[in-house]
């Protein structure tokens, strides 16, 4: 079902109009719905059923308060990556037993805020950070439970920029590596083996590449036992895929299937962490046509949005719906939808056919995702507001910045 859905000819989030959006709080803005957030978890939690499990929601992917709140009241744990996202998923009333904190970078600052918070689980990255953990955790006089994010050199066949489980990537620790990593990591004082971790890249539309590297993953969890090295956990990592134009990635329900029948009667819950398919279609970037600009070799949507709201089409040259709000009677063209800001990378969308006019509304779809995450202020431009919807309410959950605020930490010289 489709939370955001055309209804006598204008696009609606549930049952608001997305005109009665931007007339009260203007564009750009993200708006999400609380339902599509809902359903989305609840999709991967009953796909589970009775099988031990834990979803570990990426925070990365969206990581606004109240949709970390909505996530925490529906029994969410969270997959962190920084210090600050710690701290978000603590402010928004999340259980710091049920985050894990992955990241190749740990800070000797972020591992010590991680063990006073007494998370669940450090993904270890590396023997360094392994190291690292250890004296932390000594010198504060506690255990850090551990799992190693093991690397298995699987092609997730997905963008170069965010496969992650290859040899080449800097993620996790080479599956050659992981068994007497994990041996020291065994009898080492202060550290507590909990588990394995794994996690090969995000918007994947093919179930075979997780479930090869799920497969590895469960052949490393049985030399383990061999060894005596009890796991209580095995954690497959997230990353499957989102539909944003034609792709047909494979259901919650067909990729916990795989990862239940692959860990078969083992006694071990299995965790899982789930960002974009969570959250990216249960938003839009909505925007205002500013100017149709007629060039000699292209035609231009400039848009009052741009890449600092949305930086995946130029960093990752992706493709997103763009609808107009309300059905037109202008004549369609083809165009590529811009923003204002001085890049030619600047575009949100390229050989788009739409009927528009200056003043109209567009909403570019599955934008729930890595997109106000990425957002920066570059041009001087103040951050979009953000609202979430629910049934007939509008929330606002992040406000517009103002253009005062984004210098008011600068001074000027003597």
């Amino acid at each position: 079902m489709s939370f955001i859905a055309d209804r006598d000819n204008e696009l609606h989030a549930e049952n608001v109009a997305l005109s009665r959006v931007a007339e009260k709080f203007g564009t750009p803005s993200f708006v999400y719905s609380r339902a599509a957030l809902t359903a989305a978890f609840e999709d991967y939690d009953k796909a589970f059923g009775d099988h031990p499990h834990l979803i570990c929601y990426a925070a990365k992917a969206n990581s606004n308060l109240a949709i970390l709140n909505v996530l925490a009241q529906l029994g969410s744990g969270f997959d962190i990556v920084s210090g600050g996202e710690l701290k978000r998923v603590l402010a928004a009333g999340g259980d710091p037993r049920k985050i894990v904190f992955s990241g190749v970078g740990k800070s000797e600052a972020e591992l010590r805020d991680g063990l006073a918070a007494d998370i669940l689980c450090f993904n270890v990255e590396s023997e360094s950070e392994l190291t690292r953990l250890q004296r932390i955790a000594a010198d504060m006089g506690r255990t850090a439970r551990v799992s190693l994010r093991v690397n298995p050199d699987v092609d997730a066949r997905t963008h170069p920029y965010i496969s992650t489980g290859l040899r080449q990537n800097k993620f996790g620790v080479g599956f050659a590596d992981a068994l007497s990593l994990y041996r020291r990591a065994h009898q080492a004082s202060n550290l507590e083996v909990r588990g394995i971790d794994c996690h090969i890249g995000s918007q994947l539309t093919e179930l075979a590449p997780l479930a090869e590297a799920a497969r590895k993953v469960v052949e490393l969890l049985d030399q383990l036992t061999d060894e005596g090295i009890s796991i209580e956990h095995v954690d497959f990592g997230g990353g499957l895929g989102i539909r944003y134009g034609e792709e047909s990635p494979p259901s919650a329900d067909e990729f916990v299937r795989m990862l239940v029948d692959t860990v078969g009667q083992r006694s071990l819950s299995i965790q899982i962490e789930p960002g974009r398919s969570i959250v990216g279609n249960a938003g839009i970037l909505l925007t205002r046509v500013e100017y149709l600009k007629h060039g000699e070799e292209k035609n231009f949507v400039v848009v009052d949005a741009a890449m600092n709201d949305l930086m995946r089409p130029a960093l990752y040259q992706a493709h997103h719906t763009i609808r107009p709000v309300r059905t037109s009677a202008a004549t369609s063209a083809t165009y590529d939808v811009v923003g204002p800001i001085c890049e030619t990378g600047d575009f949100l969308g390229q050989a788009r056919t739409l009927a528009v006019q200056e003043g109209d509304l567009l909403a570019v779809m599955s934008a729930g995702a890595y997109a106000m995450s990425m957002s920066s202020n570059y041009n001087t431009r103040s951050r979009a507001a953000e609202l979430i919807i629910d049934a007939d309410a509008m929330h606002l959950v992040r406000k517009r910045e103002s253009v005062e605020a984004l210098y008011a930490d600068e001074t000027l010289l003597p």
